[in-house]
């Protein structure tokens, strides 16, 4: 028997009685089918397009600026240190204000990475991070995805009109306006922007502290291998696989791509694109729903037991062989070996979790003219390795 999940909430239910979900009581709702296909993703995408045009946010959300990685203090430069240790971003600037103390790292044309931690309590994302395996470190993960944006205060009456939360009101300093939302209730993760003024890419606020970090980035040869940001990918529940996509398409102007299903390990990988040459986002779900740790899959097993959020991280790499052996002997455990080649187009691996993070690094090289972003083989050995967590 098909099940139905509520539009409202998405709770799955295996029947509707007078069209009503019991959770959302007197709401009106729309039931569809919960099956985890792509046809209902491929019937909103121009829909949702038409959507920004009409209400005027088409053209106004840019790329991927920067991300927003929270750590427990204790673990702030050991965080700074490992990643300055594996992939190609180098030391930018530290500073400190009334709420943070914030560390920036750069990479050419790139999104920059920036390693917070918080020096009060309060913390919007807590309640996302208490899991079985994520409780021993209650502030820890990557908090938001900062987008550039050519008119914020456009941006924010657009999308309070449209019944968009927001932590704050925006941000203004003299080199940058910006704004969050609230912690999505899909992903766990919220959604920045930012409209730079001047000095882009420098984050100070207007009343800061300068401090310098006894760090440095290691002269390792294969480190220059080791380029931009080129995807991140984030664990959600099944029955929230298409709100999470949709929700991210209004708030910027990206589209679903494309899926990949690994059915004999409940796993869906979904990508959403700005153009072929921008950061992607990825979504990865199940195709039903968590029952237990030995039928669920590891996508599944992974958001109960670390909650909704990024998995990993991808750097683009090149000469990855050789990256990856240089990797291994300066320290770094992986969950899997290099896997793909170049007659399939492109080679990839894992790392293991980072335990300052919780975030995976994934190096990725693709050849030639290979336009296919992943292929299934891949997709499905990476999903397998992941069984490690």
């Amino acid at each position: 028997m098909a099940k139905l999940i509520c539009g409202n909430c998405h709770k799955v239910y295996e029947s509707s009685k007078d069209g009503k979900c019991p959770k959302c009581e007197d709401k009106s709702n729309q039931f569809y089918e919960f099956s985890n296909s792509d046809d209902y993703l491929q019937e909103q995408v121009p829909k949702i397009k038409q959507f920004r045009k009409d209400i005027g946010l088409q053209g106004l959300v840019k790329g991927l600026n920067c991300v927003i990685i929270n750590t427990e203090p204790e673990q702030q430069d050991l965080a700074v240190k490992e990643l300055l240790k594996n992939t190609g971003f180098n030391y930018g600037h530290s500073f400190q204000d009334s709420n943070f103390n914030t560390t920036v790292l750069k990479a050419s044309n790139s999104a920059d990475i920036l390693i917070k931690s918080r020096k009060k309590e309060k913390n919007p994302f807590h309640s996302y991070n208490i899991r079985p395996k994520a409780k021993k470190l209650p502030n820890t993960r990557l908090e938001s995805f900062v987008f550039e944006v050519s008119n914020l205060s456009k941006y924010v009456e657009i999308q309070k009109e449209q019944d968009v939360k927001f932590l704050t009101n925006i941000v203004d300093t003299d080199n940058f306006s910006f704004i969050q939302t609230e912690p999505s209730k899909y992903i766990g993760t919220s959604y920045g922007f930012i409209q730079w003024h001047k000095n882009k890419g420098d984050y100070h606020p207007d009343e800061f502290n300068s401090f310098s970090r006894d760090i440095k980035k290691p002269d390792f040869d294969y480190l220059r291998n080791i380029k931009e940001l080129d995807h991140t990918a984030t664990r959600v529940k099944a029955q929230d696989r298409d709100a999470a996509i949709l929700e991210f398409m209004k708030l910027t102007n990206y589209d679903f791509n494309f899926a990949i299903y690994v059915k004999n390990l409940n796993s869906i990988t979904n990508v959403a694109r700005l153009s072929a040459k921008d950061f992607a986002m990825v979504f990865t779900s199940g195709i039903t729903n968590y029952k237990n740790s030995k039928e669920s899959g590891p996508t599944e097993r992974f958001t109960y037991n670390y909650g909704t959020r990024v998995h990993h991280m991808a750097f683009h790499t090149n000469k990855i062989e050789d990256t990856f052996e240089g990797l291994k002997e300066n320290g770094m455990d992986f969950l899997i070996q290099l896997i793909g080649s170049e007659n399939e187009g492109l080679k990839q691996t894992f790392s293991v979790q980072s335990p300052h993070t919780l975030i995976v690094n994934e190096y990725i090289h693709r050849y030639g003219d290979f336009d296919g972003f992943f292929t299934k083989s891949n997709v499905t050995d990476l999903t397998r390795s992941t069984e490690k967590q």
